[in-house]
């Protein structure tokens, strides 16, 4: 079936010299998932993430319309799942003098599509970091995660916090901001996202897991920016943190299974023209 037209998206300012890479994909109707990466343009300017394969092109211009590619000296990839690593291989050539921050296990996976270039790796861990020139990016385990290989980042400078897939919601559109959003969309895309992504959260010990989201909240970052949800400032940091807080032993929110899809089908062969069917 056709894909629905998006609003077209242009990078956000995060913080100083750190920009938001958005880009959208059709949800329910009037609604649309974030697919973002983020870029830091300092003195060694870093790519943190690389979008989705559908975004690709779209990716490539926003990132390489605000850093020339020969002065990326990083490129941080959060993790392995495929709306993160669309444009890793482009980057990747076009940014000669970069590094790729990622880490062993990481490694291992991407490799089983392509293999990287092992001298131009660094393999880190939560805990360690890495100096940008005029920044230490520290490396975090965000509290919601949907990979054994995710690693967020935090920017010691500009308290940025790079979130990954934590916080993920819906949008309206091309806006970017949790104020922008209306309230009863992001209370229910929020909890269904964020149980979606991480449906572990059934299975938690409530004061151990509350003690590792303490732990990254503890970070005081000034701005949280993620894949997947818009970007959080004040209260809306601590409001966050507080939701996937409270998903610690609470029934996980189930997928759709084949009825559902078979309604889809359905829905799609009467809506096609005569002759036709949707493929």
């Amino acid at each position: 079936m056709p894909i629905p037209p998006v609003p077209p998206t242009e990078p956000v300012p995060v913080a100083a010299d750190t920009w938001l890479i958005p880009n959208l994909a059709p949800g329910e109707p009037g609604t649309y998932v974030p697919v973002n990466a983020m870029l830091i343009r300092g003195a060694e300017p870093v790519v943190v993430d690389t979008g989705a394969p559908i975004h690709r092109e779209l990716w490539l211009e926003k990132v390489f319309g605000l850093v020339d590619p020969e002065d990326v000296r990083w490129i941080f990839l959060s993790h392995d799942d495929g709306d993160h690593t669309g444009g890793l291989h482009d980057a990747l050539a076009l940014c000669p003098n970069a590094t790729l921050v990622t880490n062993a296990f990481g490694t291992e996976r991407l490799n089983l599509e392509r293999p990287l270039p092992l001298d131009r790796l660094r393999w880190l861990e939560p805990g360690d970091a890495f100096d940008a020139g005029d920044r230490r990016l520290r490396l975090v385990l965000p509290p919601i995660f949907d990979g054994p290989t995710t690693r967020g980042l935090f920017d010691e400078r500009t308290g940025a916090l790079w979130a990954v897939d934590s916080f993920a919601a819906l949008t309206t559109g091309a806006v970017h901001t949790r104020d922008e959003l209306p309230a009863e969309l992001y209370d229910e895309t929020f909890k269904l996202f964020n149980s979606l992504i991480s449906p572990w959260h059934e299975w938690l010990d409530v004061d151990r897991y509350g003690r590792h989201v303490d732990s990254v909240a503890a970070l005081r970052p000034s701005v949280v920016a993620s894949a997947h949800g818009p970007l959080l400032t004040g209260g809306y940091i601590d409001d966050a943190f507080a939701r996937v807080r409270a998903l610690a032993g609470q029934p996980r929110l189930m997928l759709p299974g084949q009825p559902s899809l078979d309604e889809f089908v359905d829905a799609a062969i009467a809506a096609a023209p005569a002759g036709l069917t949707p493929a």
